[in-house]
C-alpha cells in the first residue's frame, strides 16, 4: 500500500444531496477513500428546520461534531439536545435518530470508516 497524497478539497468543491429516508437532511461527502483517505471518511450533514430523521441503525460507529444550530438526537432510547461545539459517538448498531424542532438549520461533521455501511430502518 503506498501513502497517500494530500488532498484539499474547497467548499464550493463539495456536492450535497438528499439522504433517501429522510427529508430535509443533506449529506456532503467531504474527504473518503475515492481522494486516497485509507481509513476514514468525513462528510458533513445539514438537518433543516422541522426535519426528523426515523430510528435507524449504521454497521459501523459514528464519531460526530455539531457545527450549528440545536436539535435532538435519540442514542438507544435517551434524547439528547445539542448544539454547536458537542461532540457525539455513536456505537455501530445503535438506535439512533435526529430531530430538529427550531427554528434554523442544524449542521454536523461525521467521520466514519471507510467501506460499506449498512444501514437499517428500526420501526
Amino acid at each position: 500500500m503506498t501513502d497517500p497524497e494530500p488532498v484539499v478539497r474547497r467548499e464550493s468543491e463539495i456536492e450535497y444531496e438528499g439522504v433517501d429516508a429522510a427529508a430535509g437532511l443533506r449529506k456532503g461527502v467531504l474527504v473518503d477513500e475515492t481522494d486516497g483517505a485509507p481509513t476514514f471518511a468525513l462528510r458533513r450533514f445539514t438537518l433543516e428546520a422541522g426535519a426528523e430523521v426515523p430510528k435507524h441503525t449504521n454497521e459501523v460507529e459514528h464519531e460526530q461534531y455539531v457545527l450549528d444550530g440545536e436539535y435532538v438526537v435519540g442514542i438507544e432510547g435517551d434524547e439528547h439536545e445539542v448544539s454547536a461545539g458537542d461532540s457525539l459517538l455513536i456505537p455501530a448498531g445503535a438506535v439512533h435518530w435526529y430531530r430538529n424542532e427550531g427554528d434554523e438549520q442544524g449542521a454536523f461533521l461525521c467521520a466514519v470508516p471507510n467501506g460499506n455501511d449498512e444501514i437499517e430502518l428500526v420501526e
